[in-house]
């Protein structure tokens, strides 16, 4: 009964990620004016730069901050991605590469020991 309702909810939430796929596409354009805003904007030399620059920004921003459709689509995208690791029982690491192993403190404790002998 458990797969049951997991793969009726990545069924469910797969349909939502699908329909608002356009809304997630325009947060995508309205990310990347804002990000080239503020790119040009600490790039330019000039008053009139500044200025181009920070109007572009801030159209991006009030654009993205207005698709709230898109947001919905991104939280959709990351539940389904959530269900598809719980459907193969993998762990989710917010940090892929750390281990407990690749603690920086006794890497460097065994490194000391090796350069002492």
């Amino acid at each position: 009964m458990k797969k049951f309702f997991l793969y009726s909810a990545a069924f469910i939430t797969a349909i939502i990620a699908l329909c608002l796929l356009a809304p997630v596409a325009g947060l995508l354009i309205s990310g990347a004016l804002l990000a080239a805003g503020l790119h040009y904007y600490t790039e330019s030399k000039s008053t009139f730069g500044k200025v181009m620059s920070l109007v572009v920004a801030l159209a991006g921003l009030v654009s993205a901050l207005s698709n709230i459709p898109g947001f919905i689509g991104l939280a959709a995208i990351g539940v389904l991605f959530y269900l598809y690791k719980a459907r193969k029982n993998e762990k989710i690491e917010f940090l892929p590469g750390k281990k407990e192993e690749e603690n920086p403190f006794t890497n460097f404790e065994r490194e000391w020991a090796n350069l002492n002998k």
